[in-house]
């Protein structure tokens, strides 16, 4: 007896009322709305975990530190601020070296499996999931909705797509408010909002994210993924035959053929796709995988949780469509990860940044030092005697106060001194403040031209907040 046979003919009613769905689906040419079908499994639970990652943009910004806000990129005096910790412009490298570990991480995870940042992590696709959630939830199922946008306008109609565009409107503005406070103080920013108190570049700036929200994910939804995001071309070139991505098993699906009753002889002929378009009416951009690999497929694997589940109602094994390479699908030997040059490449990139990134935020002081000598003239003969030089000091003070500090210096020439050097020199927060330093010493004490010297300022009431630059003292020459 076949595994179709042993279905229980509920079951297999059950299973062959799932084609009524496939009459209310339409190729996704971009002149309808793709409405797709839900369903629960292992890869709809995973992208609903990934995507709620992006509640750090609604939530971030209203984390406090030390009675400020913790997380803000400040462009207006040009800082960031996380938690504990000031990055400056002269510290903008290690924010270079991120973006290059993103990227990287990026080009590594797209060759190893496809397309996952698309079908899990993107904004886009995001946003969609949650606006197609809410309309689901007012409209209906993907049957319901097809027909609520066939049919004529009245009053039951109009009330539930205003309900829906409210809904999508009010998360758009959070988005715009959201993205605009992860570069101002937060409750500075609803203050002004309240009052209606905000500048031009503030109102601009959220009419610019309501409107690019609302549109691109209430209506362009999966045309954004299609026509207009750069990434779904240029992923192609990072992909091979070993990469990973929701292929359709042909040899075991083929010939596909419908489920009918009292045709159980028949179909155990067929393969093991009974062509109930699940795998489409799960897919957010409305792609058949049975057609192989398209643009359209963000690698979501949505469609092998719909898969899986018909497999389940009929008796088959699940794995009909699967994560494979194209070399699995050619019965070619599969590699091993060590075997994919181009990945190694990848990681090792992004571990070179990694560690450019540990090692300057592991040596970034609260308080950092230049010193330029003076060029003209190098060195000044005193009236005593002594040879002078000057410098000019920069100190860059990172944390959130102002602070006092007092030059010292080691090394250099025997008997020198720091002119003033008992001075506290004021340091503003979140600045560099220049001031001026003279040192002279006895010209008898001179071994030649040139002498190193170690220059360090120290905060006045925390010893361990200091910096140190080392330069020469210059002389005439001997």
């Amino acid at each position: 007896m076949s595994e179709l046979e042993k279905t229980p003919k509920a079951e297999t009613g059950n299973v062959t009322g799932l084609y009524t769905e496939h009459e209310e689906w339409v190729v996704n040419m971009g002149e309808k709305t793709i409405h797709a079908k839900r369903m629960p499994g292992f890869f709809r639970t995973l992208k609903y975990i990934t995507e709620s990652f992006w509640l750090i943009l609604f939530l971030g910004p209203y984390l406090r530190w030390n009675g400020k806000q913790a997380l803000m990129l400040d462009v207006n005096d040009r800082q960031f601020h996380i938690f504990g910790l000031t990055i400056l412009p002269q510290d903008i490298w290690m924010v270079s070296l991120l973006l290059l570990l993103l990227a990287m991480t990026l080009f590594a995870v797209t060759s190893v499996a496809s397309r996952v940042f698309c079908g899990y992590f993107c904004f886009q696709t995001t946003w969609v999931d949650l606006f197609t959630w809410i309309e689901e939830k007012i409209e209906g199922n993907p049957n319901a909705r097809h027909k609520l946008d066939a049919a004529p306008m009245d009053g039951a109609k109009f009330g539930k797509k205003a309900l829906k565009h409210a809904l999508w409107l009010l998360i758009a503005i959070l988005t715009g408010i959201s993205v605009i406070i992860w570069f101002e103080d937060a409750f500075v920013f609803w203050g002004n909002l309240l009052h209606f108190n905000l500048s031009l570049i503030e109102v601009a700036t959220l009419i610019a994210f309501t409107l690019g929200t609302y549109f691109l994910a209430g209506f362009l939804r999966e045309q954004t993924c299609l026509w207009l995001c750069p990434y779904a071309r240029i992923q192609g070139v990072m992909c091979d035959s070993q990469t990973l991505v929701p292929t359709y098993d042909e040899k075991r699906g083929e010939p596909r053929g419908r489920i009918r009753k009292g045709a159980a002889a028949e179909e155990s002929k067929q393969g093991d796709c009974i062509d109930c378009f699940q795998c489409v009416q799960v897919c957010p951009t409305g792609v058949d995988i049975r057609q192989g690999q398209q643009l359209g497929c963000i690698t979501c694997g949505l469609c092998l949780d719909a898969c899986d589940s018909i497999m389940d109602k009929i008796g088959r094994p699940r794995g009909l469509i699967r994560y494979m390479t194209l070399d699995e699908v050619n019965g070619l030997p599969e590699k091993k990860l060590y075997q994919h040059p181009r990945t190694l490449v990848y990681i090792g990139i992004l571990l070179i940044a990694l560690v450019g990134i540990i090692y300057g935020l592991s040596h970034m002081g609260n308080l950092t030092l230049r010193v330029a000598p003076e060029r003209q003239p190098l060195f000044v003969r005193m009236s005593d005697g002594s040879i002078q030089n000057k410098y000019t000091f920069k100190v860059l003070n990172k944390t959130a106060g102002d602070v006092q500090v007092k030059v010292s210096a080691e090394g250099g020439v025997k008997g020198q001194i720091i002119v003033d050097g008992g001075k506290p020199q004021l340091i503003h927060h979140g600045k560099a403040s220049a001031f001026t330093v003279f040192v002279k010493a006895p010209e008898e004490n001179l071994m030649s031209e040139t002498t190193k010297i170690q220059f360090r300022v120290e905060n006045l009431d925390d010893p361990n907040m200091k910096a140190e630059y080392d330069t020469v003292f210059t002389g005439p020459k001997r």
